[in-house]
């Protein structure tokens, strides 16, 4: 659920107030310099102490121009101060919880009072919270759908004052995609409570993230449909096309992003990177991305190293004419970065990410969740010895919360008092018809709840389905950790097994399994599949991605069905008596779960910006692909 930290950095600095602030900026300098110094010096001294930055901190700028230099710095700057500002606040914030999530609950009504919705529940006149709860019901998505539909038919002030930006899809990993409004508030907010205090934390945890190194960053151009009201209908996310004003940031061209396929463009990414030895950051959305772009990397790299040796870009790569022109013309040969990066790959490819580029300050990407298992994976392998930091805890709703601890290994997350008006529905009560909400200030440390959200884009009390644990607080404010979303649980007869409680037991049984790495995994309950597997008794078809193992024994399968209901003892007590049948563990091939990913992706339209993994699956058709994967 949470996103990067430069997703709604791109889109603010797009914005207007960011393309005037950035010039403002370099007028203000100008200016200065011209009246106090003779006019030669200004130059001067502004080419000299951008040099002079990149000396100190001892990194190469070859194929940097001045204004990319200078743009960068300022824009660090900019945030920094910004970030700055916005941590005070939200440190002041914590410590009155309850005023601030009142008086955001009364400005989000305010400011939609006149519309069809604010009218039916009379907006107008709710004074406080709990006059609020009063008068509007606990929702889910089905309340808001046919009001939606509207709004993307054209018509206005049905449940927000303003027209969306977008009609946002959610990524559909616990069910079918949903369609919800994205307002420039939501944006705005994540911008100002989310980025910048994300980037306060990370340049005073990381200081070496200042510098004017470049990032990699592995997105893509997602495909957007228009609605009859001519909204645009996509992810709500950052965009190579909302980014433009700062592509210079990054090692990856601005021709790249108008390549349509995602392979080709990711080959783009990893050359233009590999190019570069002095890359500060690896960046994404999430883990997963990072992780598939290494398996790329590992699979592609003597084509990518050719490429770099002889100054061209490979024909295997589909482009359009021009834009294969812009590209190779920012090619050179560079025979001396071929051999430097063939004797690193010939060296493997564990903690290769640290030497093909020494200078690698931070891999930037959510690595909770369900993307848990592939932070793992880079940790342990190809970005070994390289911090990783998971800034947000966010939905296609808004920003949620913000970790402001980076070099901490438990990924927790503040709850951010003025995004959201949040309510805690207890574990306990999921399951309930009117169940009993409680506040920031009243949940207590060591429970799970399930979010209910009033955001800035017409959702009042609105079930998102994840349930989160309290782990703490600052001041007055609850720190969470992602624990499952709720219709990612496998329950064939009431057990209710999370997607946490799963991955942990899994994870012990691939610890006994000699030589097996887990690289990916899902879940299907029984009944999806029919008369397909056989057999009467419901159970869970596991299928496993494993490298260093061909072949599981009977015995090694137990093993996880034992792991299971030794942390599960409603599980273990539905086993013991026979009303779930034992788990039936499938092998699949290498890389039948990448395959998976595009038939998802292409069936949902999801953007692989915005993809997670579903761990339970609801559809047959992606079981039974999984099932002719199998190779044990």
């Amino acid at each position: 659920k949470p996103r990067n930290i430069t997703s709604y950095l791109m889109l603010q600095m797009s914005s207007s107030w960011f393309r005037v602030a950035l010039p403002l900026c370099f007028a203000v300098l100008s200016v200065a310099l011209t009246i106090t110094m003779p006019p030669p010096l200004p130059a001067v001294i502004g080419v000299c102490s951008v040099a002079g930055m990149a000396l100190i901190l001892k990194i190469k700028v070859e194929n940097r121009t001045l204004s990319s230099l200078l743009s960068q710095h300022v824009a660090v700057k900019v945030v920094g101060w910004l970030g700055r500002r916005q941590r005070r606040k939200l440190e002041a914030d914590t410590l009155k919880v309850k005023e601030i999530q009142q008086e955001t609950l009364l400005k989000r009504l305010r400011k939609n009072a006149d519309t069809y919705y604010g009218r039916q529940y009379d907006f107008s006149s709710i004074k406080d919270i709990k006059e609020f709860q009063a008068c509007h019901p606990i929702t889910t998505y089905t309340h808001y759908q046919d009001l939606i539909n509207r709004i993307a038919a054209g018509e206005e002030k049905l449940i927000i004052a303003e027209k969306p930006l977008i009609l946002a899809m959610t990524s559909g990993t616990s069910g079918s995609s949903a369609m919800l409004l994205s307002t420039k508030d939501t944006n705005t907010e994540f911008f100002l409570q989310g980025v910048t205090v994300c980037l306060d934390a990370m340049q005073k945890a990381f200081p070496e993230t200042k510098s004017l190194q470049r990032t990699t960053k592995f997105f893509y151009a997602p495909t957007f449909r228009q609605s009859e009201a001519r909204i645009p209908i996509g992810p709500n996310s950052s965009t190579p096309a909302s980014s433009r004003h700062i592509l210079n940031l990054y090692t990856t061209p601005a021709p790249a992003f108008e390549v349509p396929s995602e392979k080709d463009t990711l080959y783009l990414h990893l050359l233009f990177a590999l190019k570069d030895p002095n890359v500060g950051t690896l960046e994404s959305n999430f883990a997963s991305t990072v992780f598939y772009a290494f398996s790329a990397l590992q699979e592609r790299w003597q084509e990518l190293v050719e490429d770099i040796e002889r100054g061209n870009i490979s024909t295997a790569l589909s482009l359009e004419p021009k834009v294969r022109a812009k590209l190779e013309a920012l090619m050179k040969p560079d025979p001396q970065r071929a051999a430097q990066l063939r004797a690193h790959f010939q060296d493997g490819f564990r903690g290769i990410a640290k030497r093909l580029w020494p200078h690698l300050n931070l891999v930037l990407a959510v690595d909770s969740g369900s993307n848990q298992i592939y932070g793992e994976m880079l940790r342990e392998s190809y970005c070994k010895g390289v911090p990783f930091y998971s800034p947000f805890y966010a939905a296609t709703e808004g920003l949620i919360g913000v970790n402001l601890w980076p070099q901490e290994s438990e990924r927790r997350y503040l709850l951010c008092p003025r995004s959201m008006f949040c309510e805690f529905l207890p574990e306990s009560s999921l399951d309930e018809e009117a169940p009993h909400t409680l506040l920031m200030e009243e949940v207590k440390e060591g429970e799970n709840y399930e979010l209910l959200v009033t955001n800035a884009s017409g959702l009042y009390r609105y079930r998102i389905g994840d349930i989160v644990k309290v782990v703490g607080f600052h001041n007055q404010c609850p720190i969470v950790e992602f624990q499952y979303r709720r219709g990612q649980m496998l329950n064939v007869r009431g057990e209710k097994v999370s997607e946490a409680l799963f991955l942990s037991a899994l994870k012990k049984a691939v610890a006994q399994w000699p030589g097996a790495q887990l690289v990916d995994y899902c879940c299907a309950e029984s009944g999806i599949l029919g008369d397909t597997i056989g057999g009467s008794d419901p159970h869970y078809q596991v299928f496993l991605e494993l490298k260093g193992v061909r072949r599981l024994t009977e015995e090694q399968r137990h093993k996880l069905d034992i792991s299971l209901q030794q942390d599960s003892a409603v599980y273990k007590s539905f086993r013991i008596k026979g009303s779930i049948g034992p788990m039936r563990v499938q092998l699949v091939a290498e890389g039948a779960f990448n395959k998976l990913r595009k038939q998802m992706m292409a069936y949902s339209s999801t953007s692989p910006n915005t993809f997670k993994m579903q761990r339970v699956l609801r559809r047959k058709e992606y079981a039974e692909f999984l099932l002719g994967k199998t190779i044990s």
